[in-house]
């Protein structure tokens, strides 16, 4: 929560792509399943335990949840964690926003309703690992050439690949084995 809290990065994953994490987080101590599987969410208004599984690409419900998470149950917004860089944005930008933001969050609560009212898929689907790891290396890779160009007198196709060897093999294999460990399910002694 600290990392969502602080890293700048994340506004645009909070504010473009509505990814939110819950402000209470519950996760049981078995070390036979995954993070994602063991992972529980209250409801603070009705006191329901959701899987932490309802919101994820495959019910394509990870993104756009931009006021909170829905919950389902009684139909109100389960608070999350604010990232710092976003409270200064939305804090800037208020004169903007603030005059729409109860229509916004009307409409957004009425695509929710329609969005939970189909069957979610709470089955636990473990990362493509390596395959990941290299995508957010070429990712990691295009950001630092574009946008964080280290001091070069000139970029030659030399710096060019000896970077993407860089992000992409390093930097995606660090990625994926991060991710192993994370999620990776341990047995019970």
């Amino acid at each position: 929560m600290l990392h969502w809290i602080i890293n700048p990065g994340l506004v645009i994953n909070e504010l473009v792509l509505g990814q939110r994490v819950p402000k209470v987080s519950l996760i049981e101590k078995t070390k036979t399943k995954a993070l994602a599987e063991k992972s529980w969410i209250p409801c603070p208004h009705c006191n329901t335990l959701h899987s932490g599984l309802k919101w994820s690409e495959q019910n394509k419900t990870a993104f756009k949840n931009w006021f909170g998470l829905y919950c389902d149950n009684c139909g109100k917004i389960i608070p999350c964690v604010t990232n710092l860089t976003s409270y200064i944005l939305l804090g800037l930008t208020f004169p903007i926003w603030f005059w729409f933001k109860d229509k916004w969050k009307a409409k957004w609560l009425e695509k929710q309703k329609v969005k939970f009212s189909k069957p979610l898929d709470l089955t636990f689907i473990p990362s493509k690992g390596l395959y990941e790891g290299i995508g957010s290396g070429f990712l990691m890779y295009v950001l630092f050439i574009l946008f964080l160009p280290i001091e070069w007198k000139e970029i030659t196709l030399k710096v060019l690949l000896t970077g993407m060897l860089i992000c992409c093999a390093v930097g995606g294999v660090v990625f994926s084995l991060m991710v192993k460990v994370i999620n990776g399910k341990k047995k019970d002694k």
